[in-house]
């Protein structure tokens, strides 16, 4: 995922969409999704249909969440035959991969472990109607016609079940001016599951945005000491599926 060039063509949809208002790109995924913010205060997200995790999954999910926890406001979601968005309300926060936060990778790293254990904690698993386990997994991938390794058939036993976000990369953590966790984003895959099947993906995006060296400090923001076994069967299993 990268930040777009601010001359990127913008979509005849997401100009619908503005309804006047002036367009920033912000973010473009790796099939081609496109996120912009508008000047009234609101995100238009916009892209391919999507068979792993679609938005309107990520509606309902947020709609949900907003009930314990800090998510965008959902405003609109729809789709026709080949795209869908959805439109948010904006959250003051910036993403923990701003570049105000990658000069400071200590203090992003914190937030995003910090706000990965505080979003465990608040969500009741009871409650959850989705699941994010080994399980559904493997049936979304076969859905996808992707077969996973044999050797990833065997999972180790759960440590803790949460309500994982399912896509615990750093970018999806908002963080305040002042240091700490604000907000979670990108909620499509959100369900119940292990906690380290987000801890082993959360660590492993330090590389990817902050480069190595970072991934047991987040660890120990979450508050719990690094389980080997686990972090990589989880990172396996993300790279797999």
């Amino acid at each position: 995922m990268t930040i777009p060039a601010a001359s990127i063509a913008v979509p005849g949809r997401v100009r619908a969409l503005a309804r006047g208002a002036a367009l920033t790109p912000v973010w473009e995924n790796g099939i081609g999704g496109l996120t912009f913010r508008t000047d009234d205060d609101r995100y238009i997200k916009w892209g391919p249909r999507d068979a792993e995790a679609n938005m309107r999954d990520e509606a309902e999910r947020m709609r949900w969440t907003r009930r314990w926890i800090l998510v965008p406001e959902v405003l609109e979601q729809d789709q026709d035959a080949e795209h869908e968005w959805l439109v948010t309300a904006a959250i003051s926060g910036r993403s923990a991969v701003d570049p105000r936060w990658i000069a400071e990778p200590e203090a992003a790293v914190r937030a995003v472990g910090l706000g990965l254990r505080r979003l465990h904690d608040a969500l009741p698993v009871a409650e959850c109607p989705w699941e994010w386990s080994v399980e559904s997994r493997f049936e979304n991938a076969a859905r996808r016609g992707i077969r996973i390794p044999e050797a990833l058939h065997d999972a180790p036993e759960i440590d803790r079940l949460v309500v994982c976000h399912g896509d615990a990369c750093m970018p999806n953590t908002l963080v305040g001016d002042d240091g700490r966790p604000l907000a979670h984003v990108d909620l499509a895959a959100l369900g119940v599951g292990d906690r380290w099947a987000d801890i082993a993906v959360a660590s492993m995006s330090t590389e990817w945005n902050v480069g190595p060296g970072w991934e047991d400090a987040l660890i120990a923001a979450y508050g719990v000491e690094p389980d080997r076994e686990r972090l990589a069967y989880y990172r396996d299993l993300w790279n797999a599926s």
